[in-house]
């Protein structure tokens, strides 16, 4: 991961401009998590506006400077938790493909196979394959076991090798 300790510091002590510089290195991050587990363009980016605003509102807090990705990845894993919560229709009456089609997924089976996964296991699943996180760094976003993780990756990654294999 990048180190941001510098650019973190100066927006401790109240440089807008650094913090600036920080959100420009993550925000395509944050967008892509987070319309991968909401699946809807206009709460992602509710999503990642709420992330930022508290990020910069509590960027005092951050202990360890070299670890702002991650913690502001957490912020982030909590306001998409908090909105999914939020949800009482039925997925079905949901459906809102803007955005996602600026995605490229290979097939349409794969977009679909992924949209059938339960929220949990979409967000584990874009951290690890779409912004290449290691499960060390994902069970720290998420507050699981890195072990978990890893058992759930290779479960949702077997369960989408079978329902996308050909019948013969």
């Amino acid at each position: 991961m990048d180190d941001f300790s510098a650019d973190v510091k100066l927006a401790q002590e109240g440089s807008s401009e650094a913090f600036s510089r920080l959100y420009a290195l993550v925000y395509k991050d944050m967008y892509h998590i987070a319309l991968y587990s909401l699946r809807n363009a206009h709460d992602a980016s509710d999503a990642v506006s709420e992330t930022v605003l508290d990020a910069f509102c509590s960027i005092k807090k951050l202990r360890d400077p070299s670890c702002f990705k991650s913690w502001i990845m957490r912020i982030l894993s909590a306001k998409i938790k908090r909105m999914q919560s939020g949800y009482f229709k039925e997925m079905d009456e949901l459906k809102d493909d803007s955005g996602i089609s600026n995605f490229d997924f290979d097939s349409v089976d794969l977009r679909e196979s992924i949209e059938r996964l339960d929220s949990a296991s979409r967000l584990i699943l874009s951290l690890s394959v779409l912004e290449g996180y290691s499960s060390a760094e994902i069970s720290k976003i998420c507050d699981i076991k890195a072990s978990t993780v890893r058992s759930r990756l290779s479960r949702i990654k077997n369960a989408l090798r079978i329902e996308l294999t050909p019948e013969i």
